[in-house]
């Protein structure tokens, strides 16, 4: 079994903001597959699916993004699901828009969900970035914890696609093997030229 995370905050006025496009994400794959995320335990909403062949626990901590690593962890540990055999679907602000990148390992770039997720399971486990870009400003909080400009909606359907495809290919083939198909490609300004 291996676990799949988005990364978010519950409650309706966090819905729709660029911090929450990891739940997003693990909604869009559990809607493809016909899979129900409606158990709650470890703090988080669960549900499970097989995926890419693959029997997969889904994880949307409940917890608020700061907290993510006790819900993630802890169900790690209950079904005895390696580092390794963990995936998380967060937000990078390092990214452009629309961006997908995997990464196994490494630190937490600044990312308090990802700093909790270390902090109770090590860093060893997979990243799926979902680029959402940089403020203008230097209102980083604000920008992550608002909604989607006009220009990102229209695009958020084909990034919540690209980032499943990602997950999935993780769950199939192993990270290695994703990830020349998703970090050297753009397919977001690739599908723009196209139009």
């Amino acid at each position: 079994m291996k676990l799949l995370a988005g990364l978010g905050n519950p409650g309706k006025e966090y819905e729709s903001t660029r911090h929450n496009v990891g739940f997003m994400v693990v909604d869009h794959i559990a809607g493809a597959a016909g899979a129900q995320i409606d158990r709650k335990k470890f703090k988080a909403e669960l549900g499970e699916a097989g995926l890419g062949g693959v029997k997969t626990l889904l994880v949307k901590p409940q917890t608020f993004m700061n907290l993510s690593g006790e819900s993630i962890a802890g169900a790690a540990s209950f079904y005895k699901i390696a580092p390794a055999d963990v995936i998380v679907i967060h937000d990078e602000l390092d990214l452009e828009p629309g961006r997908i990148q995997i990464k196994v390992g490494g630190g937490h770039g600044g990312h308090n969900g990802l700093r909790s997720i270390i902090a109770h399971l090590g860093p060893d486990f997979v990243r799926i970035r979902v680029g959402i870009g940089k403020p203008a400003g230097h209102d980083t909080a604000g920008y992550v914890l608002g909604p989607f400009d006009k220009r990102e909606s229209q695009e958020l359907p084909f990034i919540l696609d690209r980032a499943a495809e990602a997950s999935l290919c993780v769950l199939r083939n192993g990270p290695t093997a994703c990830m020349n198909e998703f970090n050297k490609r753009d397919a977001l300004a690739d599908r723009k030229a196209t139009r």
